[in-house]
């Protein structure tokens, strides 16, 4: 007699990997439609098909178990494997052309993942991205010049505007940095900071003229590629997220508290086609997956 074959429930697969990806099993419920109830029955019944716990306490949460861990592995691969071929043999006609903005801190990290999975399903669609600051995306927008654009929340978010996460903007700095004497009017803190206007600029500046510490300006860049270079170098410190920071980089702790920012995709609104569709939700699963890293925050 062959022992019976283990064989997983897709939809189970995505309650659980959902859940650890979001921090929690609600959110999770919520984001695919469920009752809670049933995600937790859903569970329940991985847990007893393969006999082990794949999950434990952890204060007010759950995390995975060694058994989980292993499993989150399988089930990302599984559900991508299982998605492109739903997409492959439902959506290979899909045609036209789709002009993409993508924010600095997420251009990298998203625009080879993103791209190269959507090119492969949908070969007839043409893609058409720029990574550009914040300011710019939101002004192509506006402008009908691009039809999808993920950036950092700026006031009010417009109604075409899908939100995605929130994070805490942090102090960044070398992840072996020189010793800083205490600012003061002859040592103010040096900044390393974008050319105006920027959001992250703004809040770092508000933050010490609130908490009393002089500031001077010591480098400003177009990029973020050498905003990073120049704090690496030691020239100051900045003020970003966690998302794509460098190895080279580090957070750091004792400085004024900062405010959180809005991640979110505008989009064209009604009348979106097919093919923007499915890359917005490639690109909605790709931030959250980035995003469940160690120490990243999610909405």
């Amino acid at each position: 007699m062959h022992p019976q074959r283990l064989t997983f429930d897709l939809d189970v697969l995505r309650s659980f990997v959902a859940g650890i990806e979001l921090g929690s099993f609600a959110r999770a419920a919520d984001r695919l439609g469920r009752s809670t109830s049933a995600v937790s029955a859903q569970l329940k019944k991985l847990e007893d098909q393969i006999g082990l716990p794949v999950l434990r306490k952890s204060g007010r949460g759950l995390v995975p178990t060694a058994t989980g861990e292993t499993l989150l592995v399988y089930a990302r691969r599984l559900l991508a494997l299982n998605d492109e071929a739903a997409v492959a043999t439902r959506g290979a006609a899909l045609e036209g052309a789709i002009r993409l903005g993508l924010q600095e801190d997420f251009g990298e990290t998203l625009l080879t993942g993103v791209l190269g999975r959507f090119v492969r399903t949908h070969p007839k669609v043409r893609i058409e991205a720029r990574v550009a600051r914040n300011t710019e995306l939101v002004e192509c927008m506006a402008a009908g010049s691009l039809d999808l654009a993920l950036v950092w929340q700026a006031g009010h978010a417009p109604a075409e505007a899908l939100h995605l996460a929130t994070l805490p903007m942090r102090w960044i700095g070398p992840r072996q940095p020189a010793a800083l004497p205490p600012p003061s009017r002859e040592a103010p803190l040096p900044l390393v900071v974008f050319d105006g206007p920027c959001l992250m600029r703004r809040a770092a500046t508000d933050a010490l003229d609130r908490a009393g510490i002089p500031w001077r300006i010591a480098f400003t860049s177009s990029s973020l590629a050498g905003l990073w270079a120049a704090v690496a170098a030691g020239l100051g410190l900045t003020v970003r997220t966690q998302a794509g920071l460098p190895p080279a980089l580090q957070v750091l702790p004792g400085l004024p508290t900062l405010p959180e920012i809005g991640l979110q995709l505008l989009h064209a609104g009604a009348g979106t086609s097919l093919a923007r569709q499915r890359i917005m939700q490639l690109l909605q699963d790709a931030v959250v997956e980035t995003l469940a890293a160690p120490d990243a925050s999610l909405p």
